[in-house]
C-alpha cells in the first residue's frame, strides 16, 4: 500500500542528496522513478535536482500551474508496459496546498509511493504552505538530522545574513547557499538576535 512521505531537514541535511541516491537505488533494479522540483529552485537548474556535494540529476519543473497527479497519470500511461515505482519530490516547502492534495491522489488513487523532501520552517521559523500541508497530509513524517553550524547540537532552524548580518525580516522565499543560510540550533538562532 502507497503512502505520501515528508522528509524534513534544515539547509545542509542532505535533503537533495537524499533524493539522488532513493533514485539511484531503485534505478539500480531497474525500477523507474520521477523526480520533481518546483521551479523556483534553482540550485541545480529548472530541471535539476543538485546537492551541495555536487550530484546532480534531471527533475520535472513544477509550477504554480501544473496538476502533479495529471503530470504523474501522464508518465504512468506512458510508461507501459513498464510502470513508475517511487514519485520524488524535491524542495517540497514551495509546493502549494494543491499540489499536496494531488501528491496524496497519486497515493490513494495510483497507489505510487511519494517521498517528499523540503523544509519545514522559514528564517522567522514559520512553516511554507508546502511543508504546513505535508505536515496535515503524509502518512509518514521523518526529521533529517544535521548539526548546528555554531555549536554542536541538533539544527533545528535556520538563520538568513544579509552582508554578514542575521536577518529575521523580509520575504519567505530566497534562495541561497551557505553564505546565505546557515543551519542553527534554537539556542544559537536566538542569541544570533539577541546580540542585535
Amino acid at each position: 500500500m502507497a503512502q505520501l512521505y515528508y522528509k524534513y531537514g534544515t539547509m545542509n541535511s542532505g535533503k537533495s542528496f537524499e533524493i539522488i541516491k532513493v533514485a539511484h537505488n531503485y534505478e539500480e533494479q531497474g525500477k523507474q522513478v520521477l523526480i520533481y522540483s518546483p521551479s523556483v529552485s534553482a540550485r541545480g537548474g529548472v530541471d535539476r535536482v543538485g546537492s551541495r556535494v555536487g550530484f546532480e540529476r534531471e527533475a520535472i519543473p513544477v509550477l504554480d500551474t501544473t496538476n502533479l497527479y495529471d503530470s504523474v497519470k501522464e508518465r504512468v500511461a506512458a510508461a507501459v508496459p513498464s510502470k513508475i515505482y517511487c514519485v520524488l519530490i524535491d524542495e517540497a516547502q514551495f509546493l502549494k496546498k494543491h499540489h499536496i492534495l494531488e501528491l496524496t491522489q497519486v497515493v490513494d488513487e495510483l497507489n505510487i509511493p511519494v517521498m517528499a523532501f523540503g523544509l519545514k520552517n522559514d528564517f522567522q521559523n514559520q512553516l511554507f504552505e508546502g511543508s504546513y500541508n505535508l505536515l496535515v497530509q503524509a502518512d509518514k513524517i521523518e526529521e533529517i538530522k544535521t548539526i548546528c553550524w555554531f555549536c554542536d547540537r541538533k539544527a533545528t532552524m535556520v538563520i538568513r545574513y544579509l552582508d554578514g548580518q542575521p536577518m529575521n525580516a523580509g520575504e519567505q522565499i530566497q534562495i541561497g547557499g551557505n553564505e546565505d543560510y546557515k543551519p542553527v540550533c534554537r539556542r544559537c538562532y536566538n542569541e544570533a538576535f539577541r546580540k542585535e
